[in-house]
This record gives C-alpha cells, structure tokens and sequence, in this order.
C-alpha cells in the first residue's frame, strides 16, 4: 500500500506550532548551508520531514561544496549532500531501532534525495552509514516540531558521487 508510509508520518506528526525550519539556530553551520542551498523555506512548510543535523564540529571535517555554501557554484552539491540528511515522514528514534531490531541489525532508510543510509546499532546508539561508508551517530534526537523531527548527529553523510560517462581515450 502506497499511502502506509504518509499515514505513519501523519500519525507519528508532532503537536506545536514551530516548525523545522524557524528551530534551526541561526549561527550554526547547518543553518548557514540549508540557506544557501533554498532548503530552509522547504523545512518551514507543511510535510513532515526527519532532519539529521550534522553538529558544528562536523563542518570543520569536510571539503567541497559545505566549505564555502555561499558560492553559488556550489549550490547543486550543497542541495546534493543536505537532501541526504532529510528524511520524508517522522522518524523517531524510538522507530529507528526497533527497525534496525527487526531487520536483524540494519534498516535502510529513504532520503528525500532519492538516496539510502544503512541504519545499525553500536552500543545502544543508533548509527547511520552513508553511501561510502561514513559513520553518523545520533547524538541527541526527537527534537519534534509542528512538520517533523530533527535529529543532531556527529558526522556529515556524504551521497555517493554521481557516476561520470566514460571517456574515449
């Protein structure tokens, strides 16, 4: 049934009034980032969507596109590697585990990007594992509001790089 995962989002939809994107704190990275790219308009409507915000520290880890998110150059890639770290529906932790519970020690999970992250358990904390093997514990989550959930984790997930054609020697 196509309509099961929307019915779940919709149930598990947290009560409030603030919505994702007002939450976000201004001087972080994140925040930086998700504007640039145009996705904090997106994580101020109406869908319910799980975020996974990377923390500060995280930023200073990594090159490309999240170095410099003001240049709009970067903006394909900024989108590219944020829309990795949203989720569509509500996903709490609480349903995260008990996925990776039932799955035998791993769940994938559905980006908004049309990606997939591994989710695993590694000492009672939920760890997602993104498309070349990068490590993202959740460090602190089920921050609900009015359109979703944001989760703060350790690391920045990065998609796997889109494959260039072949080149004619």
């Amino acid at each position: 049934n196509g309509a099961a995962p929307a019915q779940r989002a919709q149930a598990a939809k947290p009560a409030g009034d603030q919505t994702i994107a007002p939450a976000l704190d201004k001087n972080s990275r994140f925040y930086e980032a998700a504007h640039a790219a145009g996705l904090d308009s997106t994580l101020a409507g109406p869908r319910p969507y799980t975020v996974l915000i990377p923390r500060d520290e995280a930023f200073g880890k990594v090159e490309g596109a999240l170095k410099d998110p003001a240049n709009p150059q970067n903006r394909a890639e900024l989108t590219r590697v944020l829309t990795y770290h949203i989720l569509p529906g509500v996903v709490l932790v609480e349903d995260l585990g008990k996925a990776v519970d039932n799955g035998k020690g791993k769940t994938l999970v559905q980006t908004v990007g049309g990606d997939t992250l591994t989710a695993t358990k590694d000492g009672g904390k939920l760890v997602l594992t993104d498309a070349s093997g990068g490590k993202a514990t959740i460090v602190e989550g089920d921050q609900k509001r009015s359109n979703g959930v944001i989760h703060y984790v350790d690391a920045i997930l990065t998609p796997a790089v889109p494959s260039a054609p072949a080149r004619q020697q």
